[in-house]
């Protein structure tokens, strides 16, 4: 008979925290997680006072502590934050002017990222967690990761990549209120180790030999100084776009694009009844009158 796994924390543990509470209430707000995650950040922020004070010179000590409010994924918590005399600390857990809990930020931009509006979003969190957070608080969230977004597209990049593909994805983007199909211009590069990295993702309405071209330029700009095999689909002034660039790189059409051509557009036609022995036109041709008349002496047959 397989032996039972030890659990990570020990269940008289576990029946001391749950000794005259509701284990159906202990994921609730303010519950029994919430009362254990205040317990947690706060012997942390001592922790953090404690190794503060240790390098800090004899005349600094501890000045009580602070209320602060922070909200997490679940709730609000409040927190009793250490303070010292000098007002010099500063704790790494939660920042000084920081109101949020690491990682709530995170479930903003995922919901974000998904789609939903500001308004949404606000709804989401209040129905969810009970919490009610304005939308600028929204916005100043998500506006945080455009700086973040815009320096990673400007990061410098490697002299030379052995193998870089081109292509594009087709992805839903929230656009003025409505969901779109958008393509988005994507450059994956293969370093010599065999890892691979994203250069760059462009969003571009019109697919051309221009975009392309300024695309090679920004890789350039950014430290590029050779390319030795570039993967492209079939579009026409593709290839002359690279080598304007790159003068010595092998442009390699994509094998899916090689073996599927493209397919030749079909002559619109329009199917007709085949006349029947003795007529010169099929009878969907004949006028409405005739028609009958013929259907009738048919029947009198």
């Amino acid at each position: 008979m397989p032996r039972r796994k030890e659990p990570h924390i020990p269940d008289a543990v576990l029946d001391q925290l749950l000794a005259g509470a509701d284990p159906r209430t202990a994921l609730e707000p303010n519950g029994l997680l919430d009362d254990l995650k205040k317990a947690l950040a706060e012997r942390v922020l001592n922790a953090e006072m404690d190794r503060h004070l240790a390098g800090e010179e004899p005349g600094n000590r501890r000045n009580g502590y602070g209320k602060k409010t922070v909200i997490t994924d679940t709730g609000r918590i409040e927190l009793a934050v250490p303070r010292d005399r000098q007002a010099s600390f500063d704790a790494q857990l939660i920042a000084r002017y920081q109101r949020r809990f690491p990682g709530f930020d995170d479930k903003i931009i995922s919901m974000y990222a998904r789609g939903m509006s500001t308004r949404e979003i606000v709804g989401h969190l209040r129905d969810l967690y009970g919490i009610e957070v304005s939308p600028d608080l929204i916005s100043a969230v998500t506006d945080a990761v455009l700086e973040e977004v815009a320096a990673w597209q400007a990061r410098p990049l490697e002299e030379v990549y052995p193998l870089i593909f081109f292509d594009a994805l087709r992805v839903k983007i929230r656009d003025e209120g409505l969901v779109r199909n958008k393509a988005v211009h994507i450059a994956l590069g293969v370093r010599a180790d065999g890892s691979k990295e994203i250069l760059g993702l462009w969003l571009e309405q019109n697919e051309g030999a221009k975009f392309w071209l300024r695309v090679m330029n920004e890789l350039k700009n950014r430290g590029v100084e050779d390319v030795l095999i570039a993967v492209v689909d079939g579009l026409k002034g593709f290839p002359e776009a690279i080598t304007a660039v790159f003068p010595q790189a092998m442009v390699q059409t994509c094998i899916v694009h090689l073996h599927r051509p493209p397919a030749a557009p079909q002559p619109r036609f329009r199917l007709l009844e085949r006349p029947k022995a003795g007529c010169g036109r099929p009878e969907g041709h004949l006028p409405r009158a005739r028609r009958q008349s013929r259907r009738g002496r048919a029947r009198r047959l």
